[in-house]
C-alpha cells in the first residue's frame, strides 16, 4: 500500500504525519486490496475563522475509490472523523463483497433443477387405497374390535351400505349412529 502526505498552505509535523499513517494502517483490517491512499491536509478560512480540511482518497484493487473529505476546527479530530467515515465505508464494501457470492452460471442452472426435482417431491401424491372402513361389516363385528382395541369409536359401512358411527359411552355402554 502507497501511502502519500501532503499539506496545502500547512506544515506536516511528524507527529501529524504519524497520525496519519496509524490512522490508515487501521484499514488494513477489513481484508480489501487497499493499492494506494492519498491524504491532502490543508486550512481554510470561512467567515474569519480557520478550518483544517483533509481529504482521503483510497483507491482499492478492482473496485471504485472511496473519496472522503472532512473538516474540523482540529485538525486531529478532522482526520479522525474521516478515518472513521473511510472506515464505515469499507466496512460496507466488505460486509458486501462477503454477503454476496458471485455464483456461475451452470451452478444457477444446477440450482434451478434441484429445485423443480425437490418441488415435485413435496406434491401431494394421492393414491387411492381400499380400506377396511369402506368394505361392509356387521355390527357385532365392530363391537368386539371395539372393546378389545383402545379406541373410543369406530366407523364403518353395514351390511346395508349406511355409514355408522359405533362409540363408547361414559356409562360404559356403546352408542350406534
Amino acid at each position: 500500500m502507497n501511502i502519500s502526505l501532503t499539506g496545502r498552505q500547512l506544515e506536516l509535523t511528524d507527529a501529524i504525519k504519524a497520525h496519519m499513517t496509524t490512522s490508515i494502517e487501521t484499514l488494513n483490517k477489513f481484508n480489501m486490496d487497499i493499492i494506494s491512499v492519498n491524504v491532502v491536509a490543508s486550512t481554510q478560512t470561512k467567515k474569519g475563522k480557520e478550518h483544517s480540511v483533509v481529504e482521503f482518497v483510497i483507491n482499492l484493487a478492482h473496485k471504485n475509490s472511496i473519496i472522503i473529505k472532512q473538516n474540523d476546527g482540529d485538525l486531529y479530530a478532522a482526520i479522525d472523523l474521516a478515518i472513521s467515515r473511510a472506515q464505515k465505508a469499507m466496512r460496507r464494501m466488505h460486509d458486501k463483497e462477503i454477503g454476496h457470492h458471485k455464483v456461475g452460471l451452470n451452478a444457477v442452472k444446477a440450482e434451478v433443477v434441484d429445485v423443480k426435482e425437490s418441488a415435485e417431491a413435496q406434491e401431494d401424491e394421492i393414491v387411492p387405497v381400499e380400506l377396511e372402513l369402506y368394505k361392509p361389516r356387521e355390527v357385532e363385528d365392530v363391537l368386539n374390535d371395539l372393546k378389545e382395541s383402545d379406541k373410543i369409536f369406530e366407523i364403518f359401512i353395514d351390511n346395508d351400505g349406511k355409514t355408522r358411527v359405533l362409540y363408547k359411552r361414559n356409562d360404559s355402554k356403546f352408542g350406534l349412529y
